[in-house]
């Protein structure tokens, strides 16, 4: 089992990436998997993250608050800001504009931590941010929305609050409770998670893509390039901050994994549920699900070649973490 994961969470992006081609170009193939389980996928993805959680896993956030709460300042700041500046830029009509927004007002997903992983980046840190930034999500998400988009479309920020409560937090909650009261016994499931997560992700990609195939084509490459800058740029403001605040590389690499990689999977969800009238709302969502998860395993390979001699002191990658990605 152990071998399979690894094996999926290396080819993750290509396996991603080969379903988004077959349900942009053969819709058909993909159109029996039904938009309305995005939600349910998604509680399966962040049911197994809680699975993984653990009271050590917080001790970043506790050791070293401040360079969580830069982290977290910077994914709440810096995304949707720039979500908000290249989608009036680059002209996008009110849907389009409305996707690159919450897909740069959602919190960091676990993507994140895989590939800080990958990049031996700071992984107690990436974990402590995006634990922290997923359960300031219900509020902030919600609040940033309603504020870059109240002149333009009708936010409806009770049910996006909502909506995270059920798909993002009450999921993680019961993981993390059952892994705390059944530790001895999820163990032995945690090696299938990385699967289980992968097909998921990849349903969800299939059933976003395949159901809006038409839409996406028609929006020409305007929306591609404006989703793959938004990214980039993402990555890049994480690295400066880092540089600004003198962090050491290891974090530097956590930190701008972590501003530029997003829960697309809950903007795609969020689209859905809170703006139902808008026909390209979910566009967006979909295209970054499939881009980041290769843009990071490019990434990856970059900042290995940087190394991280500088890891003294500060924040340590414990082998336990490594271990349960």
């Amino acid at each position: 089992m152990k071998k399979i994961s690894g094996w999926i969470g290396r080819y993750m992006a290509l396996i991603v990436l080969a379903v988004a081609a077959l349900a942009l170009f053969v819709p058909k193939s993909c159109l029996w998997i039904q938009t309305s389980w995005v939600n349910y996928l998604l509680m399966v993805v962040m049911f197994g993250m809680g699975l993984t959680l653990q009271f050590d896993d917080f001790a970043a956030v506790f050791r070293h608050p401040k360079d969580v709460l830069i982290g977290c300042a910077a994914q709440f700041t810096i995304m949707p800001l720039l979500a908000f500046v290249l989608g009036k830029v680059f002209g996008l009509e009110a849907g389009l504009l409305t996707g690159v927004i919450l897909v740069g007002t959602c919190p960091g997903g676990t993507s994140s931590n895989v590939i800080t992983f990958l990049s031996k980046g700071d992984v107690a840190l990436s974990v402590g941010m995006t634990s922290v930034n997923t359960l300031l999500a219900p509020f902030l998400t919600p609040a940033i929305t309603w504020l870059l988009l109240r002149t333009s479309v009708t936010v409806d920020v009770v049910s996006m609050f909502l909506s995270i409560i059920k798909v993002v937090i009450v999921p993680i909650g019961a993981g993390f409770i059952i892994n705390r009261l059944f530790g001895k016994y999820t163990k032995k499931v945690k090696d299938a998670l990385p699967i289980i997560s992968v097909i998921a992700i990849t349903l969800i990609v299939a059933a976003v893509v395949s159901h809006n195939a038409e839409r996406i084509l028609d929006t020409g490459a305007v929306v591609f390039v404006v989703v793959i800058l938004h990214n980039l740029l993402g990555y890049a403001a994480g690295y400066l901050v880092g540089c600004a605040l003198k962090l050491p590389l290891y974090q530097k690499k956590a930190l701008s994994i972590e501003v530029g990689m997003q829960n697309s999977g809950l903007a795609t969800s969020l689209a859905g549920t809170a703006f139902p009238n808008l026909a390209m709302v979910t566009v967006p969502g979909a295209i970054f699900s499939v881009w980041h998860n290769i843009s990071g395993a490019i990434l990856a390979n970059v900042f290995i070649r940087m190394g991280d001699e500088d890891r003294k002191g500060g924040t340590k990658c414990p082998e336990k973490m490594y271990s349960k990605i």
